[in-house]
């Protein structure tokens, strides 16, 4: 499960409805339609530094150690307690508002996001290529 390097978004499913969902203004998920989100991975072990580099220069770090309650933090600045697992080969954790897996497929990173509503879910899948 090596996770650590740069990666950069190749194709983005279901990112639309899902941020819609999440209350995201309709301008911003105009402008991250197509924007190439670059995240960087560190990993030592079990201890991760996980970084998503948004448009404008925003980016947002959480820095975990799997099984272990840790600080995170979402794009929109809220603070969360959490503890990422793994499932599988792939790691997981519980946002607020959503879940989410991330796993190395194939050579890419594929992160599922799962936001559970009345009466179904919606699914925001990102494949990363490694840059």
């Amino acid at each position: 499960m090596d996770f650590a390097g740069k990666w950069e978004t190749e194709t983005q499913e279901g990112y639309v409805e899902f941020c819609k969902l999440l209350g995201i203004p309709d301008d911003i998920i105009e402008k991250g339609r197509d924007y190439k989100l670059i995240t960087e991975v560190t990993q030592s072990g079990d201890d991760f530094s996980w970084t998503h580099h948004y448009p404008k220069n925003a980016k947002v770090t959480n820095k975990f150690t799997i099984g272990k309650e840790c600080d995170m933090e979402t794009i929109g600045g809220k603070k969360f307690k959490a503890t990422v697992h793994t499932e599988g080969g792939k790691l997981s954790v519980t946002f607020p508002n959503y879940h989410h897996t991330s796993e190395i497929s194939g050579g890419r990173l594929i992160e599922v996001n799962t936001l559970t509503h009345a009466p179904g879910s919606v699914v925001l899948k990102r494949t990363s290529k490694r840059i």
